[in-house]
């Protein structure tokens, strides 16, 4: 059941509406003062708070200000006998949800409220499916080599500075990646990624850059592209090293004047977007054989990542082979099954060329195959490499 805190300094008023919407199935809370209600809200959770605006004392536009401060979630709908249009203005600048003149119209309350409940809960769920979302991206371990990883990426979070990641397939680059946008002053804007590896080389401008409508055969609408999706966030280029030389002049003019142009347009675009990069690829290598432009390497690599493989971090196996099990479990609402330590003992045996990648399939498969719990026999049986 929904609660609800009216805050008015008519008695008559309280009490009807108090009527009405328990009639309609809430639990309503009365406050006759700002500093009552906000007593009540420090002391209990409210879904909503109907609040007037003329009141001795504490007004309401002071009522809201606490409230957003106190309870910034919580819908609040501001209700006067004297209110006008600057009122209402400034009551929604201050962070109401709406403004309602008395004397109030009942169905438009009652429809106010049902909206505000609902606004409440996709905020909830917003909240809820980030958690889980931050959770399904954490970085799992305690070796050294990983600690140093998330030290490094914990420091330069903060900063706008232009990072390149490197490591194996399958080492965990994007996980990095996102753990330093959640951590930075972007963290509320998106966070972009591009498979370089994974677009054609005549496709990769129009898909970072976006296109005109007729710019080319099948441009049949104006397009976004990645860089402009971005704005504001992070623009995460994985496999960097398979990008094409045409596509890397432009990456190059975006970064160092933070202007794109469409393909097919001649319009300067200003974006504003933090640039990781990653790649498997020896870059330094790449860019002896022509293949990656030495210009843009300078330009994304002012801050270097390395992302250890699993066989350099070998401690860490125990915990990622508990993390997955409780993950695959719970995901496929199956009862959780042990590993014993001999089944530790035969995965820190495996050559691990698809690092956590790899890893991760070989859990996912002991847990489809075994019994209730994971032995070393099994793992011998059922995790042997791709030879």
């Amino acid at each position: 059941m929904s609660r609800i805190l009216v805050i008015d300094d008519e008695r008559s008023i309280r009490n009807t509406l108090k009527d009405i919407l328990e009639y309609e199935k809430y639990d309503v809370e009365l406050a006759e003062d700002g500093s009552t209600g906000l007593d009540k809200v420090r002391e209990g959770e409210f879904d909503i708070v109907l609040c007037d605006i003329k009141m001795p004392g504490m007004d309401g536009i002071e009522v809201l200000e606490e409230l957003t401060v106190l309870a910034p979630d919580t819908p609040v709908v501001m209700i006067s006998g004297h209110g006008n249009i600057d009122t209402a203005v400034e009551s929604i600048k201050k962070g109401a949800y709406d403004y309602i003149e008395k004397p109030l119209d009942l169905n438009r309350l009652l429809i106010t409220i049902r909206n505000a409940l609902d606004k409440l809960n996709l905020v909830t769920e917003t909240k809820i499916l980030k958690k889980k979302v931050s959770k399904k991206y954490q970085i799992i371990g305690e070796s050294d080599a990983i600690r140093q990883v998330i030290e490094m990426a914990d420091r330069v979070a903060p900063t706008d500075a232009r990072i390149l990641i490197t490591g194996a397939n399958g080492t965990g680059k994007e996980l990095v990646a996102r753990r330093i946008h959640d951590h930075s002053h972007r963290a509320s804007g998106p966070f972009v990624e591009v498979n370089c590896a994974a677009i054609p080389s005549e496709l990769i401008e129009s898909e970072l850059f976006g296109h005109e409508k007729g710019a080319f055969t099948s441009a049949v609408k104006q397009r976004q592209g990645k860089f402009e999706q971005a704005s504001g966030g992070t623009l995460f280029l994985d496999e960097i090293g398979d990008m094409s030389l045409s596509a890397q002049a432009k990456v190059l003019r975006a970064l160092q004047e933070n202007i794109i142009s469409r393909v097919g347009g001649d319009k300067a675009i200003k974006v504003d977007v933090r640039v990781i990069a990653a790649t498997n690829k020896n870059i330094s290598e790449e860019i002896r054989k022509n293949n990656f432009r030495e210009d843009l390497y300078h330009r994304i690599s002012v801050i270097l990542i390395r992302v250890p493989t699993l066989n350099e971090r070998l401690e860490d196996i125990p915990i990622l082979a508990e993390y997955f099990i409780n993950q695959i479990c719970t995901d496929s609402r199956m009862p959780l099954k042990e590993i014993t330590p001999d089944a530790i003992d035969e995965l820190k045996k495996i050559n691990w060329t698809g690092n956590i990648r790899e890893f991760r399939n070989v859990i996912e498969r002991l847990i489809i195959l075994c019994d209730a719990t994971i032995d070393g026999v099994d793992v011998v049986k059922y995790a042997a490499p791709i030879k």
